[in-house]
């Protein structure tokens, strides 16, 4: 698999540019980076956490980890981390820990760190552990859609 079904999908609705950028397996987005040798803070990754029986999707750098406590104050409430079996099953067309950050292709709302909106370019997993698909920031902003734009990331 190079590219989700979902994910391709959605980019072919959105008439969206883009190229895909091949390198060796990695298991985390940092290895992925480094491996395609494209700079971190434009790896965007997604991390999902669930509020009860709702998942969302929070998009920070690959450089970053989320801040649970600013995400709790900006939502107003405390969110949890959804298990790796419940991403599993939010993902069929994903490889485990390859999703990407791209909410809207799978139907969550979604938060996206404002360090990523600088970038004039964007990268992300496709949906496998052996490519990322690069975009324009402006084209990344337009696949977002509606994301919040909030800083929820801290620097590893």
């Amino acid at each position: 698999m190079s590219i989700s079904p979902s994910l391709k999908e959605y980019l072919d609705q959105q008439s969206a540019r883009y190229e895909t950028v091949s390198h060796p397996h990695t298991l985390s987005s940092v290895d992925s980076a480094a491996a395609a040798h494209v700079p971190s803070e434009q790896l965007a990754k997604a991390v999902i956490v669930k509020e009860e029986e709702v998942y969302l999707m929070v998009v920070v750098p690959s450089d970053h980890h989320l801040h649970l406590g600013r995400l709790h104050h900006h939502l107003g409430h405390e969110v949890g981390l959804a298990t790796e079996d419940e991403v599993f099953n939010l993902f069929p067309d994903c490889d485990e820990g390859a999703i990407p950050p791209v909410g809207v292709a799978y139907g969550f709302r979604t938060l996206v760190d404002s360090d990523l909106m600088d970038q004039s370019d964007i990268f992300f997993e496709s949906g496998d552990h052996r490519n990322l698909i690069k975009v324009s920031g402006q084209q990344f902003s337009t696949l977002l859609g509606g994301a919040e734009r909030v800083q929820m990331g801290l620097n590893l």
